[in-house]
């Protein structure tokens, strides 16, 4: 005859809450927080196959079944908002005490090999820079020869057009 397993001690069930760390209650969260968003697109989903009554003959059983499925979402949903509730309770509960942490502080910098980064970053932002300018002082010739050619190409066609009209009083 085999023993049924132990149930654990109330004082064990309270030790293994307390266990809980913050960092399991945020990926709870996390994961509450993507049921919230799947069960707000299965409502919408409901609602935009639910017809509306506008004088079109509907099956009341299959309203009534639809009108079932959306009241059970929306309950689930209002279940998962208290869950997620008292997630960020509890979060806020293990982090009173905390003092805030400065990002630079928890980014783990080494200056050397930064150091040398950044001055070939310099080094490449001041090589593209310098070829950009290039470039914008080319466009600008650029424009300004073409400026000039159409310039010449306009007295071009005028002075044709002249010697063309001139010919043809002569004839």
């Amino acid at each position: 005859m085999a023993t049924p397993p132990l149930a654990p001690f109330p004082g064990q069930q309270a030790q293994a809450a307390r266990d809980v760390n913050t960092a399991s209650l945020c990926r709870i969260g996390q994961e509450t927080v993507q049921d919230i968003v799947l069960r707000t697109m299965e409502i919408f989903q409901l609602l935009r196959n639910m017809q509306l009554p506008n004088g079109v003959s509907y099956h009341p059983n299959t309203h009534q079944d639809r009108l079932g499925k959306l009241q059970e979402h929306l309950r689930m949903l209002s279940v998962l908002f208290r869950k997620l509730r008292l997630v960020y309770d509890k979060c806020n509960e293990n982090c009173a005490g905390l003092e805030p942490i400065p990002p630079e502080q928890l980014i783990p910098y080494v200056e050397d090999d930064s150091s040398k980064l950044d001055d070939r970053m310099a080094n490449q932002m001041r090589a593209s820079s310098e070829d950009r300018r290039e470039v914008l002082e080319v466009n600008k010739k650029l424009k300004q020869k073409n400026q000039q050619l159409k310039m010449i190409m306009d007295q071009l066609r005028n002075l044709i057009w002249e010697i063309n009209s001139m010919l043809a009083v002569r004839s």
